[in-house]
């Protein structure tokens, strides 16, 4: 079994505690995050339609994850949920999603690595100082002493959260989410 090909029926799931309900609607908040290639990006600048999709933590292949961690309802599977947004990509684009973006609290360096790694068509912000887990109370978890994002995805429409996805499981299915959702919704307005 590859890195991204889990059997997600021995993983927990984790269960919504509704610490996201309050996301929808709420306009996207004036934070700069450093990215994995380019500029750093303004979350209150992005126009358009926009996924942002946050995770706790990617793993390395020279380091070991957390002692327990595929025990952690919702922690593991950030790696197949950056790969699907990557092999999702090119559809997410033709049903105008015009920015994807991979957050987490890791380091720019950190994801650096992953992004690389992974192949990644786009780039990974780093939330490490948790200006947007703040600025929007994101739901987090704390793992081995870090403070860590729980797993959620946003739809994002003009600088204002249209849809949130929350939790996400499993991780690998969440592009394929996101696409089903803009679909109905193109289908609703035509």
């Amino acid at each position: 079994m590859s890195l991204t090909e889990v059997d997600w029926s021995l993983i927990p799931a984790p269960a919504d505690d509704g610490k996201a309900a309050h996301l929808e609607g709420a306009s996207l908040p004036d934070v700069t995050l450093p990215a994995t290639t380019g500029p750093a990006v303004t979350l209150s600048d992005l126009r358009g339609i926009t996924v942002l999709y946050i995770y706790p933590m990617t793993g390395r292949p020279d380091r070991d994850l957390p002692d327990d961690w595929d025990q952690i309802p919702g922690a593991r599977g950030c790696t197949p949920q950056s790969c699907s947004f990557r092999d999702h990509f090119a559809e997410l684009r033709t049903w105008g999603v015009e920015g994807v973006f991979g957050i987490s609290t890791q380091s720019r360096t950190y994801q650096s690595e992953a992004a690389t790694r992974l192949h990644l068509p786009f780039p990974l912000l780093s939330d490490a100082d948790r200006a947007l887990g703040t600025a929007l109370d994101l739901p987090g978890m704390s793992v081995d002493g870090q403070h860590l994002h729980k797993r959620l995805t946003m739809i994002v429409k003009e600088g204002v959260i249209a849809k949130t996805f929350y939790p996400v499981f499993p991780p690998d299915q969440d592009a394929q989410n996101v696409i089903a959702w803009l679909r109905r919704h193109a289908e609703e307005r035509a």
